[in-house]
């Protein structure tokens, strides 16, 4: 046994390679170290807490036996690779977390060759390990791949396509299926079920005994960690069958927090696995820190807190946050309409649907994470004569696309698509982005689509759905508080297809789709200052297009510019086709669409995100003068040039 220095041992790690200097009474220190690093960091940045909390003995132990980054750690999501991301060169970096600027909250490529694939969605992580494998095999980079994937994240049907597929290729893999019994939400499903009877009943101290059994069958110099440990071999398995016929060899369960079990575990079978192996490990979110393993969900996201106390910095904004206003509406509807459910994946919080469980239990359904099965589940309800509300991020009804097209548009079905997250998100960058809804389902036949420019709009428009019977519809709404406007008492149906005039003025008309409108109204309030009074509209609809509000803008202003939080291919973008199939751009309009930047945006503060996509107040009152030329005769005045 070594002697302890003074100096704490985190202190000396620079790289993972240097965890190989250390015994393993020393591996324990260094995770107690990295767990309270881990907490302390968060506590100044925010972010995904619990998740990585509950990974800190397994992500030393990981580091200490393979040979990063020769061989591939590949973190499903990514919500628990803060520890991970302290062992590799990043810790004098770990409180910029989530800040511009600052490392990423999930694993990222560009960030550190350590991080070999990137993620931010769950259950990829499978498939790309196979990936990595399969090119190892074939000539490409060399090492092992490891994937350490949650249980919550094995209720999508791409974790069981790669199972299934790299059991039928037989190469050597490693996957870690980390149980912990509780992803972003508790898991639902029958895989839930099942993973919780491999361990119900006491295995560990079953396995005590099945392991003096193996002893003889491990390298000389493993044999007394072996007889440490609860589980080692496939023949000490409990019960994982199911893993088996998909073609692995399981291992399982073992304690995740127990480095007397992961270290000779890992190192024999780094040393003799062959074929893919699937380690069943047991770990607590949030543990070690009392804060987060109390809280209901076990700190999984946290804003920036107290460490003693575990409170968290509280938002000074006064007004309701859209989720929170989207869930009241539609328990409102759903009071007057027992036809109305509530279907999500895996987000009841995120949603709002939690609030709707607790007063309809019979009648929300979180089907865990499958955005594919949430959507054709939708459809398969709206065929049965109910009305589903599909409430999905943005981002991840990107995963039910497939569905979206063939399930629910060309048949027509009336499936309510509430999309939260919509535009840029702040902290959680690129990945979660709402950037593309718009443009992916405005171009689907059939389909009805609307943006909430406040809370208040946002009221009215699940009293649309509600209503809306002849066919797919969807209303996008953003992260974060509403701007704090009046109220109403009950949602009002708007009329299909129909924007809504906001101030009448000449010249220059801004059309506005979704929550820039104030700050296009902050836009108007500095250009009134230079005598400039544009007009201002809010679209409400994608699709249908308001074709005589748009066709009027167009033919009694100078200029029309669109504004919208999305990519292009969207609202301005429909707007545009219009206009030139109806000959207005012969008459001399001029156009411009103000849309998100054709990039993939680094999270940030969102303002600071939108600064970056040029689409502030600042931003469309310059896009303004631009297009009237008066930015340009500004720009020359401000050069000296002679007039």
């Amino acid at each position: 046994m070594t002697d302890h220095p003074k100096t704490p041992l985190l202190d000396r790690i620079t790289l993972p390679s240097d965890l190989k200097s250390f015994d393993d009474h020393d591996l324990r220190q260094v995770a107690d170290e990295l767990r309270s690093e881990t907490i302390s960091a968060v506590s100044v940045t925010g972010g995904h807490l619990g998740a990585g909390l509950g990974v800190v003995e397994l992500t030393v132990a990981l580091h200490a036996v393979f040979d990063t980054p020769r061989d591939k750690i590949i973190w499903d999501v990514g919500h628990q690779c803060y520890p991970h991301k302290i062992l590799t060169g990043r810790r004098d970096r770990i409180r910029t977390l989530r800040t511009g600027g600052g490392l990423a909250g999930f694993t990222k490529r560009a960030e550190s060759e350590y991080d070999p694939f990137g993620a931010g969605h769950s259950s990829t992580s499978i498939s790309a390990a196979l990936g990595f494998a399969t090119a190892r095999d074939l000539g490409g980079d060399p090492g092992d791949a490891i994937a350490v994937i949650g249980d919550g994240a094995m209720s999508a049907g791409m974790a069981y396509e790669a199972l299934n597929n790299a059991g039928h290729e037989g190469r050597r893999l490693f996957v870690i299926l980390n149980d912990n019994e509780m992803s972003i939400a508790p898991p639902v499903g029958a895989m839930s079920s099942y993973l919780t009877r491999l361990y119900a009943g006491g295995p560990f101290q079953e396995l005590k005994a099945a392991a003096k059994g193996a002893v003889g069958f491990l390298p000389d110099a493993f044999q007394e960690g072996a007889r440490r440990a609860k589980e080692m071999l496939k023949g000490m398995t409990v019960g994982g069958t199911l893993f088996e016929e998909l073609g692995f060899s399981y291992i399982g369960p073992v304690d995740g927090h127990d480095m007397e079990q992961l270290l000779p575990l890992l190192r024999t079978l780094k040393a003799r696995a062959t074929g893919p192996v699937l380690i069943h490990v047991v770990t607590k979110k949030g543990k070690g820190y009392a804060p987060a393993e109390d809280a209901a969900d076990r700190g999984h996201a946290r804003g920036r807190f107290d460490v003693v106390t575990g409170e968290q910095a509280k938002a000074k904004s006064n007004a309701p946050s859209y989720t929170a206003v989207f869930a009241k509406a539609l328990i409102d509807e759903a009071g007057r309409d027992d036809r109305i459910l509530g279907v999500t994946a895996a987000m009841p919080d995120g949603t709002g649907l939690k609030q709707f469980a607790e007063r309809f239990p019979r009648r929300c359904f979180d089907v865990g994470i499958a955005e594919q099965h949430a959507v054709t589940f939708c459809a398969g309800l709206a065929a049965g004569g109910m009305k589903p509300f599909c409430a999905i991020y943005s981002t991840f009804l990107q995963r039910g696309y497939d569905q979206i097209v063939h399930d629910v548009a060309v048949q027509n079905l009336p499936v309510r698509f509430a999309i939260d997250r919509a535009g840029l998100v702040g902290q959680d960058g690129p990945t979660h982005a709402g950037a593309y809804d718009i443009a992916f389902l405005a171009n689907l036949p059939g389909f009805t689509v609307m943006a909430a420019a406040d809370e208040a709009e946002l009221v009215h428009m699940v009293a649309t759905a509600a209503a809306h019977d002849s066919g797919p519809i969807a209303f996008r709404f953003p992260r974060g508080e509403g701007t704090g406007v009046e109220m109403p008492e009950r949602g009002q149906i708007l009329p299909i297809g129909k924007g809504r005039m906001i101030t009448e003025g000449k010249t220059v008309a801004l059309l506005s789709f979704g929550t820039r409108l104030s700050e296009v109204m902050d836009a108007c309030e500095a250009l009134s200052a230079r005598g400039i009074t544009p007009t201002v509209a809010d679209a409400r609809f994608a699709k249908p297009l308001d074709r005589d509000l748009i066709l009027r803008l167009a033919r009694d202003h100078d200029a029309l510019i669109t504004i919208e939080e999305g990519a292009v291919g969207g609202f301005g973008s429909h707007v545009a086709q219009l206009l030139a199939e109806e000959g207005v751009f012969d008459t001399g309009l001029k156009f411009r669409s103000m849309v998100l930047p054709d990039e993939f945006v680094d999270h940030d503060a969102p303002r600071a995100m939108y600064d970056t996509s040029a689409l502030n107040a600042e931003h469309i009152e310059a896009k303004v003068l631009s297009v009237l030329g008066i930015g340009d005769l500004d720009a020359r005045r401000a050069r000296g040039d002679q007039l």
